[in-house]
């Protein structure tokens, strides 16, 4: 059974000769990974699979590899780790801040500048072209040369809200959402309709699913309510979805939220979403969510990046995914791996023992 025919058979409730796996890291972690396998340095790994060569996914033997269009890819903007600041195509300020573990210094990117935060600048905003031919390229490569053995997933993430708040400001978009509910709603409109162009697009090409969504939990609730969500977001991601499956009706659809977003997974379900990411288990309980509405969702992640992972045990690692393996991934319906990239604290031991296991429990 290859990469592939694997993931097809998880995302149709059935359970393949082993779990899934699908495992992102930072450029940092990258890095160590390179030396750990004696690979050959290549230019800064983007976590979200954008101008990547692939190796590092290949040589874990990760069942599907991404390819991304959209504004997620500023987050690692290429030269970003040699700056104090930079301004992304959308105008949004990013500041660069170091940090430091047990494994060495590494860099995260920071919004520090809304391009929108006056209420003038809102109509005269020219957001990017989505239109641009280079954007496909990357996916042009990877579905020519990896679509027959590896599942390909188009990656539009950062779909509404956090691009918005990007380009807005968290606190006045939350603002907006009550105060001028129609300038949120021109906010809004400008990463939906840039994203839907690409995912339209990406579904073109024939990717086997799109990966969308926004964060909207937190460690404890969501960050809005759910009566806002689904005022602000759902008819939107119900046209997306709706028009990406008009295009490819066999096309998969994940959305991403980390947090708790319990309330409005049945609202997903409804507007057609089929996997679910990342199941950030210190927010929300997989085996719960998997007796709830296994029969009609498919689960992506639900390995802990909070805690088992970097201060675990290669012990800790190992039960966990045997458990998310008997629990989540019975029947089917589950692909495994961290519920984030793999940050740089992550000791060596414990990635290891995450993917041996999951490449060596058969079902």
């Amino acid at each position: 059974m290859n990469h592939r025919e694997r993931v097809d058979m998880a995302l149709a409730h059935q359970e393949p000769d082993r779990c899934p796996m699908q495992i992102s890291f930072t450029p940092e972690f990258a890095a160590r990974l390179e030396q750990e396998l004696k690979l050959d340095k290549s230019k800064s790994h983007n976590p979200h699979g954008s101008g990547n060569t692939y190796k590092l996914e290949r040589a874990l033997e990760q069942d599907l590899l991404l390819v991304s269009v959209g504004w997620a890819n500023s987050y690692y903007q290429p030269g970003y780790a040699e700056k104090d600041f930079y301004y992304d195509e959308w105008g949004i300020k990013w500041k660069v801040a170091e940090y430091k573990t047990r494994f060495g210094k590494g860099k995260y990117t920071e919004i520090t500048g809304h391009p929108l935060a006056d209420d003038e600048a809102v109509d005269s905003y020219q957001s990017p072209d989505p239109e641009r031919t280079e954007l496909y390229r990357e996916a042009e490569r990877v579905l020519a040369d990896y679509q027959e053995e590896y599942y390909i997933v188009g990656v539009t993430v950062t779909t509404i809200f956090e691009c918005a708040w990007a380009l807005r400001g968290m606190e006045q978009l939350f603002m907006d959402f009550i105060e001028n509910p129609e300038l949120a709603g021109k906010i809004l409109d400008i990463p939906y309709h840039y994203h839907l162009t690409a995912a339209r697009k990406l579904a073109e090409m024939g990717v086997d699913m799109i990966w969308l969504g926004d964060d909207m939990g937190g460690q404890s609730s969501m960050l809005i309510s759910p009566a806002l969500w689904r005022k602000f977001f759902k008819p939107r991601m119900a046209r997306f979805i709706a028009e990406i499956k008009k295009i490819k009706p066999d096309i998969k659809v994940a959305y991403h939220s980390d947090g708790v977003i319990n309330p409005i997974i049945p609202d997903l379900i409804e507007i057609g979403l089929d996997v679910l990411n990342p199941v950030q288990p210190a927010a929300m309980d997989p085996a719960e969510l998997k007796r709830e509405y296994g029969d009609r969702l498919c689960f992506w992640g639900t390995i802990d990046e909070q805690q088992t992972l970097p201060f675990g045990t290669p012990e800790d690692v190992r039960n966990e995914v045997l458990d998310r393996i008997n629990t989540v991934g019975k029947n089917g319906g589950l692909i495994l791996g961290p519920t984030h990239h793999v940050q740089l604290d992550t000791p060596l031991e414990n990635f290891r023992a995450m993917v041996e296991t999951i490449r060596n429990t058969h079902y």
